[in-house]
């Protein structure tokens, strides 16, 4: 094990450990780490591996939601029934490595944008937002884009769903940790199909284990630990320095 995987494991247990304290799956921070061009990772690794870790992070707190019966079907099919398939065209499409790298640094730009910008408290009183089309379309394009990039998606849709008072947060947050898990086995589906993903165990294995445990010890401390706000607010600071890194590197 060299230094940069050292790296990249206690990174991971860092991440995963305080996201999940405070709810978060923290897609968006394993992939702007992976994508730094110290660790010279190709997007055959990086696309994989930020999947994988995305599903990790988030089986276990989307059947938490489920069996709280905050995940309700009649509510929720129309973000996954078009993104599920256009997150599986994402991953499928090929990039060239340079346009992959430009493409995710514009996005992880636009991520910490908005993880900044999303507030504490959502205001659900008056809401009458609940249009199937926009859902559809929402998730659609939401979903290929997770697809195409490997972020998950849930950076996104929640705060969109916030400001459009679709839901209270805990449904929101539900919504969001379904979404990410069936665009990331999808977009995974369609790498594979693509003939794409560089899978190679002994990186990635290390790296699914330390979300994992960080995951279960996170979920353990509870949000009274970390404050979400400030978590997003760093968070966003730390993938805008990412994208900047990224895009210097490769614009």
């Amino acid at each position: 094990m060299d230094a940069s995987q050292l790296i990249l494991i206690v990174s991971f247990f860092c991440i995963a450990l305080v996201y999940a304290s405070v709810g978060f799956g923290g897609g968006s921070s394993y992939l702007a780490m992976l994508a730094q061009p110290m660790f010279m990772l190709t997007q055959g690794i990086i696309r994989p591996a930020a999947l994988l870790c995305n599903i990790i992070v988030v089986t276990s707190g989307t059947i938490i939601f489920y069996r709280e019966g905050k995940i309700a079907w009649k509510e929720v099919w129309p973000f996954l029934v078009v993104s599920v398939p256009m997150a599986y065209m994402g991953g499928f499409w090929k990039l060239k490595d340079d346009t992959f790298f430009v493409l995710l640094g514009f996005t992880l730009l636009v991520a910490a944008i908005v993880l900044w910008i999303q507030p504490e408290k959502i205001n659900t009183l008056g809401k009458n937002y609940n249009t199937t089309g926009i859902n559809i379309a929402l998730g659609g394009s939401i979903g290929f884009l997770s697809g195409l990039v490997s972020i998950g998606g849930g950076i996104f849709l929640s705060p969109v769903l916030h400001f459009l008072r679709w839901a209270d947060a805990r449904k929101i947050s539900a919504l969001a940790s379904l979404f990410i898990l069936v665009n990331s086995i999808s977009g995974l589906a369609g790498q594979f199909q693509a003939g794409l993903p560089e899978i190679q165990w002994t990186f990635i294995l290390p790296l699914l284990a330390a979300v994992f445990l960080g995951g279960q010890i996170g979920s353990r401390l509870g949000a009274r630990k970390f404050n979400p706000l400030y978590i997003k607010r760093i968070t966003a600071v730390l993938i805008l320095v990412a994208a900047v890194n990224i895009l210097k590197d490769h614009l």
